[in-house]
């Protein structure tokens, strides 16, 4: 009988214990920050946001995610209207490896491993010296299931600061330095 009881104790235990590490693992991800102080926990909740586009370079894919303050924004004919988005919209780009389904008709190339992903927020008063837009690449690590933000080392190389994506953005100026267009539907 207390053999039995002691193996409850000890499957109590390591259950909790394995519980407790997955609640770690999963707030690992919201304690992120890249210098200049933007954080992954701004943008929780990206993965239930709506599809702006998608896109394909190189070897990876990519789905882009808009908050819903985005997406009412490109909604009302941002920026091919010419006016701002507002002040708190948000995105987030996926990208994970291309790989080709074998088994599928057609072999289509699809989602493989994570890769990172990519994230901007509209801040003009936080971002003025970047021209309203704050910048984010969060590196996955597979080994550890975990995110960092990204380095000059990484493929592409980031600047890893909150301020790195300016310089590639401002190709993008005329439409409020965002890349992505919001196809019909």
């Amino acid at each position: 009988m207390k053999r039995h009881i002691v193996i409850g104790i000890v499957i109590a235990v390591m259950l909790g214990a394995l519980t407790t590490g997955a609640a770690i693992s999963t707030q690992d991800r919201y304690t992120v920050r890249v210098p200049g102080g933007l954080a992954f926990s701004e943008f929780k909740g990206y993965e239930r946001w709506q599809v702006i586009s998608v896109s394909h370079n190189g070897g990876t894919l990519a789905v882009i995610l808009g908050n819903p303050m985005m997406i009412e924004a490109y909604k009302a004919g941002i920026p091919e209207n010419g006016k701002p988005f507002p002040d708190g919209a948000k995105m987030a780009k996926i990208h994970w490896t291309a790989k080709k389904n074998e088994t599928a008709p057609g072999q289509p190339m699809v989602a493989g491993n994570l890769h990172d992903v990519d994230v901007m927020v509209k801040d003009s008063k936080r971002f003025a010296d970047s021209s309203g837009w704050g910048y984010g690449e969060f590196e996955y690590e597979s080994a550890s299931d975990s995110f960092r933000p990204g380095t000059t080392t990484d493929q592409p190389p980031q600047g890893g600061d909150a301020k790195c994506g300016a310089a590639c953005h401002i190709a993008a100026r005329s439409r409020d330095f965002v890349f992505t267009e919001f196809p019909k539907r």
